[in-house]
């Protein structure tokens, strides 16, 4: 964070101006001091970008007036309230529009900061930049904040499944019909379908899908695979099963969201 006893000496534009996110971050916005600095770099700057919270000092400065923006979930509506001005984005990882680029969160600003790199240098560089990070895959700001799996870990419910969760995540070419399922967990069909919905909401069939199309999305994201093997992989009993479940949770079929999110 910029401290607001000291004054950065940009005299000439810099590439790209970051701000963080703060832990004190109603002081940050009430210090004009911090706010004039920030107003000033960003007009010296060829990009501004903004990680976590600091989306909110960006929209204090007034930065991001008529302008989209990604922050922290968890401060998505609070931003909304604070600045209607700005078209907030609950679920996306970073976002650009035009010169200025937000991230979520800490680590959606390395898929920001990837995404800068390939933007500047080609996505050539980014992926070597990634490797350098250990980074698994450079992720597109389309992306949402939640994937379907870290969405079922969530809630006291999902804890009373963790275990057959974690064990349907890595056995999704399995019999996972909820018979099986309930004689997994000592239970009848009936009384195990009833405890699911009643515990996460969703049934025993629905969650099964939402694992096979998280992994999927995962192949496709990471993999040259073709779609038939992945189908396979992921427990699908066809392509044209996986395609249409595929197109019904992400809005696109399979051989498109691997042109958006998949390697080159």
């Amino acid at each position: 964070m910029l401290d607001a006893k000291d004054s950065l000496t940009l005299k000439n534009p810099a590439d790209i101006f970051i701000v963080p996110g703060s832990n004190a971050l109603d002081l940050a916005c009430q210090d004009t001091h911090l706010i004039n600095e920030i107003i000033r770099h960003a007009h010296l700057s060829k990009i501004t970008a903004s990680v976590c919270t600091g989306s909110l000092l960006l929209a204090r400065a007034g930065l991001l007036t008529d302008r989209r923006a990604a922050t922290h979930w968890r401060f998505a509506a609070d931003f909304a309230e604070l600045f209607p001005q700005t078209r907030v984005d609950p679920d996306q990882i970073y976002v650009q529009d035009g010169n200025i680029w937000t991230s979520a969160g800490v680590s959606a600003g390395i898929d920001m900061a990837l995404a800068l790199v390939a933007a500047g240098f080609g996505r050539n560089a980014a992926v070597t930049v990634a490797r350098e990070l250990v980074v698994p895959l450079i992720r597109s700001g389309g992306q949402k904040q939640f994937s379907k799996a870290l969405e079922m870990q969530t809630g006291d419910g999902n804890h009373a499944f963790g275990d057959l969760h974690d064990w349907i995540g890595q056995n999704l070419d399995a019999d996972l019909r909820v018979d099986a399922l309930a004689s997994r967990c000592g239970m009848s069909s009936r009384s195990f379908a009833r405890k699911h919905v009643q515990l996460t909401g969703v049934t025993p069939a629905r969650m099964v899908e939402n694992l096979r199309i998280e992994l999927c999305a995962q192949l496709l994201e990471s993999s040259s695979a073709p779609v038939k093997a992945i189908a396979s992989d992921c427990g699908f009993a066809s392509v044209n099963n996986m395609r249409l479940a595929f197109k019904r949770h992400k809005g696109v079929d399979p051989t498109t969201y691997r042109k958006q999110f998949g390697p080159r």
